[in-house]
């Protein structure tokens, strides 16, 4: 009997696998290739040594500084938590200059974003010139914060200001405003609410992107003009909305120019305009405390970076995304 197995071929030998060629995996990169890659580090040079001279160098330094005694003039000395502790229980201005600050910001930013966005809803509607009324509403946002329309502000509300020109016309004896103390924080908010241009062009960029087939829907539908911006344009507007709202709060907070032309670099009339900013300048070129100074900048940091937290964590309850469930 023939053993069946030996009828059978020959399994086939497997083929060699093929030589690895040893050495690098990639292919190396060409002289041309790494020419261009020279270039584009050495056109990024500049902007690494302003990164780290002008912005990284000096966050470092101030956050050491901010825990010693230095006045500029001297050798910095280590103090610890000193000015930290000083600053919270020891410095009623301190807290004086963070609640003018608070109410500058709750107040004036709801009410320059209100605003601008009354404004936007106004040109949306098919104006001729359009690009030239938004380039000249545009314009405070570009001048608001100028040393120059600082002390125009100052006198447009000083006691020969043009607001106490335009009630002698009726009879009415007006007073210095920016001197003042129960006005004149009011005259560095509507000041900023003047500066609206910014947020507006971005709320027209905005209401700009929704179809207006959402609108016709609900025209068919029998809903009115104000329930159409109820329940079309203000959902869709709230990224917009969110978006101006911590960007302002930002800036509001580091508001600065404005207090200190129109009190003088005092923040008077008795402390009613003394910014956070305002204050942290005085501590540290005029008083020389620099390390207090340099401390009072990381407790602002801290306090936007919180408020900025907080807002994104509120975020998801009212702002509605497109392509959210």
């Amino acid at each position: 009997m023939v053993d069946s197995l030996s009828l059978k071929p020959e399994a086939a030998a497997p083929a060699p696998a093929p030589a690895v060629k040893r050495g690098r995996g990639r292919p190396q990169p060409s002289l041309r290739s790494r020419r261009e890659a020279w270039a584009a580090h050495l056109f990024l040079v500049p902007w690494f040594i302003g990164l780290f001279l002008i912005t990284i160098g000096p966050i470092v330094a101030s956050f050491y500084l901010s825990f010693t005694d230095y006045s500029l003039l001297e050798e910095a000395k280590w103090v610890g938590l000193e000015n930290y502790i000083k600053l919270f229980t020891e410095d009623p201005r301190f807290w004086t200059s963070l609640k003018v600050t608070a109410v500058y910001v709750v107040v004036s930013v709801p009410l320059q974003l209100a605003f601008a966005l009354a404004l936007a809803l106004l040109l949306d509607r098919g104006l001729r010139g359009l690009s030239f009324y938004r380039s000249i509403y545009y314009l405070p946002s570009l001048l608001g914060g100028s040393v120059a329309i600082a002390i125009l502000w100052r006198k447009i509300f000083g006691a020969d200001g043009l607001v106490n020109a335009i009630l002698a016309v009726f009879g009415i004896q007006g007073t210095s405003y920016v001197n003042n103390p129960d006005t004149a924080l009011s005259t560095l908010i509507l000041l900023h609410v003047w500066t609206f241009g910014a947020p507006m062009v971005i709320f027209l960029a905005g209401l700009r992107q929704i179809p207006s087939s959402y609108y016709e829907a609900a025209s068919i539908d029998g809903a009115g003009t104000l329930q159409q911006f109820k329940s079309i344009t203000l959902p869709l507007l709230t990224p917009i909305i969110f978006f101006n709202l911590v960007l302002e709060i930002i800036k509001s907070f580091q508001s600065f120019t404005q207090s200190f032309i129109v009190s003088n670099g005092t923040g008077g009339p008795t402390d009613s305009t003394l910014f956070y900013t305002l204050y942290l300048y005085t501590k540290g070129f005029k008083d020389y405390e620099m390390g207090y100074a340099s401390a009072l900048a990381w407790v602002l940091v801290v306090i936007i970076a919180a408020l900025t937290g907080i807002n994104f964590l509120a975020s998801k309850y009212w702002v509605f995304y497109g392509d959210s469930k």
